[in-house]
């Protein structure tokens, strides 16, 4: 542990508690990466504040030493956002667990930010109401890493993002200031400093309250699931939908790779010999949805759907949606590593982006398997190689850097829901100018003038301006100056 840590550990002890501070090599390894294990670093020192105090404590420390801090949840992003700092202080906020309040009049809840996203429909479920946004790690994922990387799901198409459900937030500065940002009104004058903070990755500084909004539970929900001979002709369906004025709460594809995947891994029952399967969930006034059900299956069969399921209870809509929910993890059933991308297309470049992936895939030896959030365009391609063969890795490294070049060649982004982090911080340049980003980074520096807050994410350095994301060829520059591991 580098000895200015080593000084601050007394004072982390007297603010967190002995259980609250992580010293044990062993124990800190856990704590060493997101859901991106190859890129990994043992963090400086691990805490796990309980109460809002405790990480304004905590942060003034490292404030007053110069000592950097990483902000942490669930673990479960998927951009290298929560990379710890081998230097620093990892503060973790798993056990600011609380749901602090429950609403209904105002249709309101408020949360600490270790709270599981999916625990907070589970506690409005009662008065009928729930909490929209669902990434498919809602089960263990964080609101306050939803906060962060504003967290995105199957169900954003017709509901928005994280970003469109939180109200107010108790943030810590970077400085161990308390501010609160918005609240339980629905607007606030003056700049938008919550939609700037949500999203932000850590870099501004910590959530420790959050103020979400509650929806009424809908009147009656409806699940479909089609299959199709090709990609084409789901996307073609995808397109008749959203033409026809339908707006779905969600509307998921597959492609054959992805399914044979979660077959292996979780017996799905998807129809046999599908090129693609697509998920459409409408919700709302049962009359409507019933009207629209039926158009859409009709819309389905139109553009050549062999296979038509429909749920008819909450079980069997779990069933359909099994596959989907599982895909990223049952990738590793068919192959021994695999990259996972994220990337938004306008809906309507989706098929050329799609063939042009293929393409990538056919000329590189690379398989890759496509899982999507049809309906917005948000695509997540899995890069599959092995990583024992020669070559592999640099390989899936470029086909997926090449991904994200199409994606802002057809007018999208690098990103639509799993942030920047380090592992997509050299791709920010392709999307904005020095000017733009040299006016991030004031901004930043206005929340963070002493560059403590996450540093070396989501804005790329100099450093790193010359690399690639994915499995990098080489040595890393974290890894030559000992400030990370790389496996």
């Amino acid at each position: 542990m580098p000895e200015p840590l080593h000084t601050l550990l007394p004072r982390l002890r007297a603010i967190c508690g002995e259980d609250g501070v992580i010293t044990d090599t062993a124990r800190r390894r856990t704590y060493e990466s997101d859901g991106i294990t190859y890129h990994a670093a043992l963090p400086g020192v691990v805490v796990l504040p309980t109460s809002t105090a405790q990480v304004a404590a905590v942060l003034g420390l490292c404030a007053e030493h110069g000592v950097p801090f990483v902000p942490r949840g669930a673990g479960t992003g998927l951009s290298a956002g929560a990379l710890p700092h081998t230097e620093g202080v990892l503060v973790v906020t798993s056990r600011m667990r609380s749901i602090l309040e429950i609403d209904i009049a105002n249709e309101r809840a408020v949360v600490q930010p270790g709270v599981a996203n999916l625990d907070i429909t589970r506690a409005a479920a009662p008065h009928g109401y729930y909490y929209a946004p669902d990434p498919s790690s809602q089960q263990v994922c964080s609101v306050g890493g939803n906060i962060a990387e504003n967290s995105g799901g199957a169900h954003c198409l017709k509901y928005g993002f994280t970003v469109n459900h939180v109200l107010g937030l108790e943030v810590v500065t970077p400085a161990g200031e308390v501010v609160r940002l918005g609240g339980k009104a629905a607007d606030a004058p003056g700049y938008d400093l919550l939609g700037a903070f949500i999203g932000s990755e850590g870099t501004l500084g910590v959530a420790t309250e959050i103020t979400v909004r509650l929806m009424r539970a809908p009147q009656k929900v409806r699940t479909l699931l089609a299959a199709f001979e090709t990609m084409d002709a789901g996307g073609a369906a995808v397109s008749a939908i959203i033409a026809a004025g339908v707006l779905p709460a969600a509307v998921e594809m597959m492609d054959a790779l992805s399914i044979e995947a979660a077959e292996a891994a979780v017996a799905c029952g998807y129809p046999s010999g599908a090129g693609a399967v697509l998920i459409v969930e409408l919700d709302g006034p049962a009359a409507d949805v019933d009207a629209q059900f039926e158009e859409v299956a009709a819309l389905c069969r139109a553009e050549g759907a062999f296979e038509i399921r429909t749920a008819s209870d909450a079980a069997e809509r779990a069933r359909i949606w099994k596959g989907r929910k599982s895909a990223f993890a049952a990738v590793g059933r068919i192959s021994p590593a695999y990259i996972v991308q994220d990337g938004v297309v306008p809906r309507t470049a989706l098929p050329e982006v799609l063939r042009r992936i293929a393409e990538l895939s056919a000329e590189s030896g690379i398989q890759v398997a496509n899982v999507f959030h049809a309906g917005d365009g948000n695509l997540h391609p899995l890069v599959l190689f092995d990583d024992a063969e020669p070559g592999a890795p640099e390989r899936a490294a470029e086909v997926s850097g090449a991904i994200l070049d199409l994606c802002i060649e057809h007018g999208g982004s690098i990103t639509g829901e799993h942030g920047v982090g380090v592992d997509k911080a050299c791709h920010m340049p392709e999307m904005f100018t020095p000017a733009d980003l040299e006016t991030m980074d004031l901004f930043r520096g206005a929340f963070d003038p002493a560059g403590i807050a996450n540093p070396e994410k989501l804005l790329p350095t100099p450093r790193l301006c010359g690399e690639r994301p994915g499995v990098r060829k080489g040595v890393h520059p974290l890894v030559e100056r000992g400030a990370a591991e790389q496996f």
